[in-house]
């Protein structure tokens, strides 16, 4: 991918240290997100090891903070709070 099509490309839309990898890691991440399943992540990204399809579709932050408040949505803790306070919220 160092052929000057592509790097005419990433010139031509302001992204002149955009790598293939970076697009790929974002297209797991969006399929994640999306809520398509481990295994369709893991043909769509062309992965023969689940072990590199997580690194590319790893959790979002925001999402795992919602699931964490969800076990202790009746408690306050102190990690929880910091968390939420990083996040711009007062509440845990």
């Amino acid at each position: 991918m160092l052929n000057s099509s592509w790097k005419r490309a990433r010139q031509q839309n302001g992204l002149p240290n955009l790598r293939v990898r970076d697009l790929k890691h974002t297209f797991g991440r969006r399929l994640r997100a999306a809520g398509v399943s481990f295994e369709d992540r893991q043909d769509l990204l062309g992965h023969k090891s689940g072990r590199i399809t997580t690194h590319y579709s790893a959790a979002e932050l925001s999402n795992l903070l919602v699931a964490a408040n969800r076990v202790v949505s009746s408690r306050k803790t102190p990690e929880l709070t910091v968390l939420n306070l990083q996040r711009g919220k007062l509440s845990a």
